[in-house]
């Protein structure tokens, strides 16, 4: 059965220049790139994500992604997200931009991520349980 698991690097700058890092390395791997909005009581909030294709004969896809670190103020791109994107468009993936609740309506951040692959595998973004 394949196992879609999210790997949290962190929301800083230097994590979103380890995933546009792992987005180049990978790129053969590369299934397809994500931009997640959050809004909460503190204003908009951008996840940056890239989920890959298993390596070999494993059963594993990883999702890698930046919660909620980058926050979104008026219509202004945020730098951060603009090199994502670039990195992205030059590996062949368009990122997909989905809103989503925040984290921190959910009792634990495992279900958070439940919540997003059910999300994800309901617009066929991900591919189903075998």
């Amino acid at each position: 059965m394949l196992q879609q698991t999210f790997i949290e690097l962190g929301g800083g700058y230097g994590d979103v220049y380890e995933l546009i890092e792992l987005i180049t390395t990978n790129q053969p791997r590369l299934h397809r790139t994500f931009i997640f909005t959050h809004e909460n009581e503190s204003g908009q909030f951008l996840s940056l994500a890239a989920a890959f294709r298993p390596a070999g004969e494993s059963k594993f896809m990883p999702i890698y992604i930046c919660r909620e670190g980058i926050q979104q103020k008026g219509d202004a791109v945020p730098a951060r997200r603009r090199l994502f994107e670039e990195a992205a468009l030059h590996c062949g993936s368009n990122p997909v931009i989905i809103p989503l609740k925040h984290s921190t309506e959910f009792a634990d951040v495992k279900l958070f991520y439940q919540y997003i692959i059910g999300i994800l595998r309901l617009n066929h973004l991900l591919p189903p349980l075998q």
